[in-house]
């Protein structure tokens, strides 16, 4: 019954953004963006992101590092780079409690299907298991890997092994390093010699899986000798921590991404391939519960896990900050909005996608 009641009101969510967009849905334009990164922090809850630690879950060891009364200062200390830079000098979108929501709409609240919608633009009932097998659908980066300009210039970055799968690497062709072959092992200098032997001799949390400090470190090494386009890079930790029930942990890898942000945008600025030519766009898969237990989990028995947030900041998206009272915005955005920011028109050749966040993409 309650997926039934998820599935009304998300068909509800999708016309009515649907009927909004329209009338002024534009075409593909050219703007300053020659170059998109897509980044995600798995299972993040939005809560976090706009109020900082939680007061009913953080402890006194972890208030000396990230507690203040305040939580527009407390969101500051666990998320400096999105609250100082990103949030100042783009947009911000998913502090409910302002009236801005942003929201998944896929019923199931869980990863597979999120990074589904988040690429394609479209939810798909299909995808109900984070084993579905390879994803049927095609996604934006697959679809400008195809684009004149863009092939060969598209990747993706992950700690999750299942990204092979999402992005359909077999079909796509987009190189796809993620879980067991993020690190290069052909890598033969002294620097890939010691991140394959680090890979090897680290106990991992989950499979193949490595930390997001390997995924930094390789797309780091990565950008500096390569040119990518488009890229989407998947941070996991947070979500691994969450479901463990490790709030402390989760919250120093939470603002370990943050980091890995700053340190991100400093080396695209610091490049004269990607300074003032670069958009990039943060968010999370889902939400999670709310309560002393829920937090760990998601999916829909936990209340609360269609929320999501999203962040964009590049040339051409106006500094308008953190958004408040607005039409709610959804995850399926994000694959049409890649797209328009890099010149192209995804829903051309698939219309069942959701149509780009038009206010993140300046005049028109």
């Amino acid at each position: 019954m309650l997926r039934n009641k998820n599935t009304i009101r998300t068909l509800a969510l999708v016309a009515s953004i649907a009927c909004a967009t329209l009338c002024c849905a534009p075409a593909a334009w050219a703007g300053k963006t020659r170059n998109v990164i897509l980044v995600i922090a798995d299972g993040v809850r939005w809560q976090e992101v706009f109020t900082g630690a939680d007061p009913t879950l953080v402890n006194e060891e972890l208030k000396k590092k990230y507690w203040d009364d305040d939580p527009t200062v407390r969101r500051r200390k666990l998320f400096p780079f999105l609250w100082e830079t990103a949030a100042t000098r783009g947009q911000i979108y998913g502090n409910q409690t302002m009236g801005s929501v942003a929201q998944v709409t896929n019923t199931m609240w869980f990863s597979y299907p999120g990074y589904n919608e988040m690429a394609t633009g479209a939810a798909d009932p299909r995808i109900d298991s984070n084993e579905y097998g390879p994803n049927p659908n095609v996604t934006v980066f697959e679809w400008l890997n195809t684009r004149p300009g863009f092939a060969g210039k598209v990747e993706v970055f992950a700690t999750w092994a299942t990204f092979a799968d999402i992005f359909n690497g077999a079909r796509s062709r987009i190189p796809i390093r993620s879980g067991a072959t993020l690190v290069d092992a052909n890598d033969k200098s002294s620097r890939g010699a010691l991140l394959s032997e680090l890979y090897r001799t680290t106990t991992r949390l989950e499979g193949a899986d490595p930390y997001d400090s390997f995924v930094h470190v390789v797309v780091r090494d990565h950008l500096r000798t390569h040119r990518p386009r488009v890229l989407f890079i998947g941070y996991g930790d947070t979500d691994t921590f969450q479901h463990m029930g490790r709030y402390d942990a989760f919250l120093e890898t939470a603002h370990s991404f943050d980091g890995y942000l700053a340190d991100l945008w400093q080396q695209l600025q610091s490049n004269p391939a990607y300074k003032d030519q670069t958009t990039l766009i943060v968010s999370t898969d889902h939400g999670r519960g709310s309560g002393p237990v829920e937090w760990r989990d998601h999916g829909v028995d936990q209340k609360g896990s269609n929320g999501i947030w999203i962040a964009v900041i590049g040339p051409d998206t106006p500094p308008l900050g953190e958004r408040r009272d607005l039409a709610p915005v959804t995850q399926s955005q994000i694959a049409a909005t890649i797209a328009a920011l890099v010149g192209e028109d995804f829903r051309a050749s698939h219309p069942t996608a959701a149509p780009p966040l038009h206010e993140v993409l300046g005049a028109r």
